[in-house]
């Protein structure tokens, strides 16, 4: 079993953050939130608290018992953990009298501490928090301030728990990587070892254990998440994976015929289903995203049971869930408000009766994509932009029909072929092309048109948590408007999406 760091989640939206750049030092880590903490968790070498949108100064404040790794394994409180810290040892927290939130400079540091070891004094850190710890406990010591922050970092002296009031986790703290290389590698004497070629080892050999004879069934997509969850267990099992893909008729052009030979080349045993008629039947009719969402959710579990059934003595269902799935199901406040349904085999395991089996779900995306890496799956899934579950039918604002689906096929396949020549499609995380419900005045010729708007959108990320916009070249904008015009006679007029997320989603449905 891996060394591993246990994230204590107070509710800060940079928790996943700092499970991030703990896992990019090649460092297991996990995320549990402060209420619902296991048992027992073997290796643990270190805890990090995360911050939190509350102050510990409320009556409710998140609370948590630290006696069980408080002297007896490293801690490193960040803004909320450290207050926190203080509070429970009846230091002082207050109101901050000028509003600690932005850039900041550790104007005073002690290096001689090992958290600070190879810092340099005047380097930037990101603030962000509404309290300030005005009066250490009398075993605290400070080891860093800033102009305004006097207690910007501390030690606990007799053990090796530390605190801090900026975040090392996120790029505007520019020597945050140091910082936590020091608490987990120098301090928590983690090895460094978590690697993809450990991964799939270690995993390979546990479905083996766990999976044994037994068939499992699994539902591709052509995406990453199922292909590397297919790939990990075809290694395991072999031919007692069957896999089904189904074309839902919202694929984009020619992707069913192109995906099936791809994972032909895998060794995967791979049936294609075509039912795009059942899927056209099912959204009929339908504006409503939610509304489509879940017909064609409710439509693919229907087709994906009655292929399934076709198979005999099949125990298992295999799903491509993914860590920041499973963060989301336990967070702390519960799970968050429903942005969107989630599609594809919800509902599955219980109608069919079946175990389920996901390897993927410790993993963030881009981990996911080097453990593909590590698998040798063919670059054309594994470099794919994420493409939803629903498909095109959530690009299709309004009603989805096969003309509609037809049209917006042609159009995208322009646009990401542009992408894939012009060599910008793996500088962007994910491009789409979206088809609008309006009509616009144009002149093609010596004549009038009233035909489509169409938005292409293009964003750059990590793992589609947050996003902005691509600024892709003016002449390439231009090259590929006039190709989408010239070509797809029932579009003439081309737009182009520059919101972030937030506060834009990254989907427009």
């Amino acid at each position: 079993m891996s060394e591993q760091i246990l994230i204590i989640d107070f509710g800060s939206q940079y928790t996943q953050l700092i499970a991030r750049r703990v896992r990019e030092l090649n460092v297991y880590c996990e995320i549990h939130p402060y209420n619902n903490l296991p048992e027992k968790i073997n290796n643990l070498k270190g805890v990090i608290l995360s911050g939190s949108p509350c102050s510990v100064r409320e009556e409710d404040a998140p609370d948590v018992n630290l006696d069980a790794f408080r002297g007896n394994i490293p801690v490193l409180g960040v803004c909320y953990g450290a207050q926190l810290l203080v509070q429970q040892n009846n230091g002082s927290v207050v109101p901050s009298k000028i509003r600690e939130y932005g850039r900041a400079r550790l104007e005073k540091m002690d290096q001689h501490y090992d958290l600070l070891k190879e810092m340099n004094p005047g380097n930037q850190v990101w603030m962000s928090h509404g309290d300030t710890i005005s009066k250490l406990p009398g075993n605290f010591t400070n080891i860093a301030s800033t102009e305004d922050v006097t207690n910007a970092a501390f030690k606990i002296e007799g053990e090796n728990t530390y605190g801090i009031q900026f975040h090392p986790e996120v790029t505007h703290t520019e020597e945050g990587k140091i910082l936590l290389r020091n608490f987990v590698v120098h301090i928590c004497g983690c090895k460094q070892d978590w690697t993809p070629d450990i991964f799939v080892e270690s995993t390979v050999a546990n479905l083996k254990e766990t999976l044994g004879n037994d068939k499992v069934v699994l539902g591709l997509s052509g995406g990453v998440d199922s292909s590397v969850a297919a790939m990990l267990i075809h290694r395991a099992i072999g031919k007692n994976l069957y896999c089904i893909f189904v074309d839902n008729g919202l694929l984009r052009k020619n992707e069913f015929e192109d995906v099936l030979h791809s994972y032909k080349d895998m060794g995967l045993n791979v049936k294609g289903v075509d039912t795009k008629d059942a899927f056209y039947k099912a959204l009929e009719g339908l504006t409503d995203p939610e509304d489509k969402r879940k017909a064609i959710g409710r439509t693919f579990i229907e087709i994906f049971d009655d292929e399934a059934q076709k198979i005999k003595n099949v125990r298992w269902l295999a799903q491509g869930t993914i860590y920041p799935d499973v963060i989301e199901s336990v967070s702390v406040k519960g799970p968050s408000a429903t942005i969107k349904s989630h599609h594809n085999v919800g509902g599955l395991p219980e109608k069919m009766n079946l175990k389920v089996v996901e390897p993927l779900n410790t993993l963030f995306k881009d981990e996911v994509r080097r453990v593909g890496r590590a698998l040798e799956l063919d670059g054309n899934i594994l470099n794919r932009h994420p493409f939803p579950g629903p498909g095109l039918g959530i690009r299709i604002i309004g009603d989805v029909t096969a003309e509609k689906v037809r049209i917006l096929q042609e159009v995208d396949h322009i646009f990401i072929n542009g992408l894939k020549e012009r060599g910008h499609y793996d500088e962007v995380w994910q491009a789409l092309a979206v088809l609008l419900p309006i009509q616009s005045v144009g002149v093609m010729g010596d004549e009038r048109t009233y035909e489509n708007v169409v938005a292409l959108r293009a964003v750059g990320s990590l793992d589609g948590m947050t996003a902005d916009w691509s600024k892709l070249p003016y002449d390439f904008l231009s090259d590929i408007s006039n190709k989408i015009i010239n070509n797809v006679k029932e579009v003439n007029r081309i737009v182009y999406d520059i919101s972030s997320k937030p506060p834009a989603t990254i989907e427009w449905e």
